[in-house]
């Protein structure tokens, strides 16, 4: 029996996005193949157990291009690393406050006092009552609408290219 392979006619290139497909369809046959080899090679070992998976998560890659908004976001992901501490600079566990998070990420002064005057604007305009940073922090009952005021900030020092 002969077995023959139809070339295309036509000289044909894939884009990246579908080579990436194919590569990832590709991994992902390998990673089964070597997932069944190893049940088969261990299945007689009392006490294999298939090693678990562990990945460790990395940090996000800064989406921002600019200084102020690329420090904002270096801060909010310390403060969901760290931990986010409420009435103090920081706690004996290592959890910070956004002012504590700001300074930690900045290259100076100058840029840490930009942040928070940046970080200040964006929750005035959630909550116009806030008169400081730290007062505001201290009303707050969990990380989350902090979080998103350092979200809001980042985006507004992007836009206006600081």
């Amino acid at each position: 029996m002969t077995i023959t392979a139809l070339r295309p006619s036509v000289n044909t290139t894939l884009n990246l996005e579908t080579r990436l497909a194919l590569v990832d369809a590709a991994m992902s046959v390998r990673l089964d193949e070597a997932a069944v080899a190893f049940e088969v090679n261990t299945a007689h070992l009392p006490g294999a157990d298939p090693i678990p998976l562990r990945l460790t998560p990395t940090a996000a890659p800064n989406p921002y291009r600019t200084p102020i908004a690329g420090l904002l976001h270096r801060a909010r992901i310390r403060l969901e690393t760290s931990g986010w501490c409420r009435d103090a600079l920081y706690d004996e566990s290592g959890a910070v406050c956004p002012i504590r998070a700001i300074r930690l990420e900045a290259a100076g002064r100058d840029q840490a006092h930009d942040a928070c005057v940046l970080l200040l604007d964006a929750i005035q305009a959630d909550f116009p009552g806030a008169e400081t940073i730290p007062s505001w922090n201290a009303d707050q009952t969990s990380p989350t609408p902090v979080l998103h005021a350092f979200d809001r900030a980042a985006n507004h020092a992007h836009n206006r290219g600081l």
